[in-house]
């Protein structure tokens, strides 16, 4: 199965935020639609970056009270991991266990962003899948019994 896949049952919404949006607001947003990233998008549409719960806790961490006066940009990562929409989903959580991280942009080969998944769609859509599994060999055993 691919990303594709995750993406057709998840839905393709993707919250994101410009370089500029106080962390205030950054901080906000994740806590109020109850999400672990944003994108960062320029005016252009533009992927630029990508800025996790974590990530925030760590500035947190590091400068204290002071990080309330930064903005998307200062704390984003900017050199992004995506991946495309025909990306098999054993790869895509290989990836996210690799690098440590739990959220990965999907883009097309032209940079398009199409999603945002996380390792949480990846493990709900593998759990569906071995339920469908489950199912389709209850029900061949039914048969032949």
């Amino acid at each position: 199965m691919t990303i594709a896949h995750v993406l057709k049952e998840k839905g393709a919404d993707v919250v994101s935020v410009a370089p500029e949006t106080p962390m205030t607001e950054v901080a906000r947003i994740i806590a109020s639609r109850r999400i672990g990233a944003v994108v960062v998008l320029e005016p252009s549409g533009r992927l630029v970056g990508i800025l996790s719960e974590r990530d925030v806790v760590k500035c947190l961490a590091e400068r204290g009270a002071a990080m309330l006066g930064l903005a998307a940009k200062d704390l984003m990562t900017r050199d992004v991991t995506m991946v495309a929409p025909e990306t098999p989903v054993d790869l895509a959580m290989e990836i996210m266990d690799n690098g440590y991280f739990r959220h990965l942009p999907v883009c097309t080969h032209e940079g398009k962003l199409m999603g945002i998944i996380s390792i949480r769609d990846l493990v709900k859509y593998r759990i569906m899948l071995h339920q469908h599994d489950v199912e389709s060999l209850k029900a061949y055993i039914t048969r032949m019994a």
